[in-house]
């Protein structure tokens, strides 16, 4: 699985100042992400890479293109958005940390931080439009858009004197309905 997203860097290894830039296009072998959004097994990934050399191993600058399915968080409906990622890594010719990445042999694996970043930027409870008005809480049927503007709500009585004020605004006279009559 990981040789799709090995990278060769053979020629320009230890030649600082060299530079190369690829477009990949990659089947993602398993999917990417969990919960209410994901890039699923078997969507086309396009990579745009640029590998840079500098003296302590290999500068990446990649920028990745896909769609990703997802549930809407609020009606829950699946629906699918273009989703773009990007990422910047330094494979290190000698890596000191337990969390670097390394340069290994003459290659470079661009899966494990290309997951990290795509898995991150999945957004954690995604919409399907901005103005998605989401379930009716009594009944768990989908609202209509123009209907949850104008739902009948039972006024609370610690808010009525309130409701009064917003009918004289809209009534324009001035005067509460309870003091004119």
């Amino acid at each position: 699985m990981a040789r799709m997203f090995e990278e060769s860097v053979r020629d320009i290894m230890n030649r600082p100042g060299e530079m190369r830039e690829r477009e990949l296009v990659i089947s993602v072998p398993e999917r990417f992400g969990e919960a209410l959004a994901a890039i699923p097994a078997g969507e086309e990934l396009k990579l745009d890479v640029r590998l840079e050399s500098v003296h302590e191993g290999i500068f990446v600058s990649a920028t990745a293109h896909s769609t990703m399915h997802a549930e809407c968080g609020r009606c829950l409906e699946d629906f699918t958005a273009p989703f773009e990622v990007e990422f910047q890594e330094l494979f290190a010719y000698t890596p000191t940390e337990a969390d670097e990445y390394g340069v290994h042999g003459d290659h470079v694996d661009l899966e494990p931080p290309l997951r990290d970043a795509v898995v991150l930027a999945l957004p954690f409870q995604p919409v399907c439009r901005p103005d998605c008005p989401g379930l009716d809480p009594e009944s768990g049927e989908l609202r209509d858009a123009g209907a949850a503007m104008a739902t009948n709500v039972d006024t609370d009585p610690r808010w009525a004197a309130l409701a009064e004020f917003k009918a004289v605004e809209s009534s324009g006279s001035g005067v509460p309905e309870s003091e004119s009559n």
